[in-house]
């Protein structure tokens, strides 16, 4: 049987552009390494791009290159909240979905590797514009999380501290699956949040 086109185009899909490469490339060895681990040697060799592009592409070096691996990161997370909320009947429905989700990806990938903001930007250069860039990424999570939770019937005066509380619970949860090497403490988590909601 000959192989259309499109068969081949969809068995072998083009090689994503160099500026892609450098911010995935990036934002994975800072998740696990932080940001003061990692050289920009080290990731130019796991993007496979040539000595002058990351210049080229970010003319600040590695704090530009940061900045653009963390929204990445970060945009994808906002994905993972919204694929589990949208489905969802109910707010408690969702939180036990993201939560399951982050649990399957904690498996997938070094359990060692943080948050992939706070391993950027919080380990990075202590300037104003890594600090009002992680705060927008963060109130990005958590208006997310309150949009669905008052969408999902949760009380307009509660949904906000709710949407903080859960990104609180996560990143401790996160740090505990680390030490424990445990994903099943994520999994663990919508039973916290509500025992904390009802006291």
């Amino acid at each position: 049987m000959v192989q259309t086109c499109q068969d081949c185009v969809m068995s072998n899909p083009p090689p994503l552009p160099t500026k892609d490469r450098l911010i995935r490339a990036a934002a994975e060895l800072f998740r696990s390494r932080g940001y003061n681990g990692v050289g920009v040697s080290e990731v130019l060799s796991r993007a496979k791009a040539p000595k002058g592009s990351l210049y080229h592409h970010f003319p600040n070096g590695k704090s530009d290159l940061a900045l653009a691996a963390s929204t990445w990161a970060s945009d994808g997370m906002l994905r993972l909240i919204a694929a589990s909320f949208e489905p969802a009947e109910c707010f408690d429905d969702g939180v036990v979905t993201l939560c399951h989700k982050l649990a399957k990806f904690f498996d997938s990938k070094d359990m060692w590797g943080g948050c992939p903001i706070t391993s950027t930007l919080f380990e990075g250069p202590a300037t104003e514009d890594f600090r009002a860039h992680a705060r927008y990424l963060v109130d990005g999570w958590i208006a997310e999380v309150e949009h669905h939770a008052r969408r999902l019937g949760v009380p307009a005066n509660q949904a906000a501290a709710t949407a903080e509380h859960l990104y609180m619970l996560v990143q401790g949860g996160w740090q505990l699956a680390k030490a424990r090497q445990q994903s099943d403490v994520l999994r663990h988590l919508p039973a916290q949040l509500n025992t904390d909601r009802r006291q």
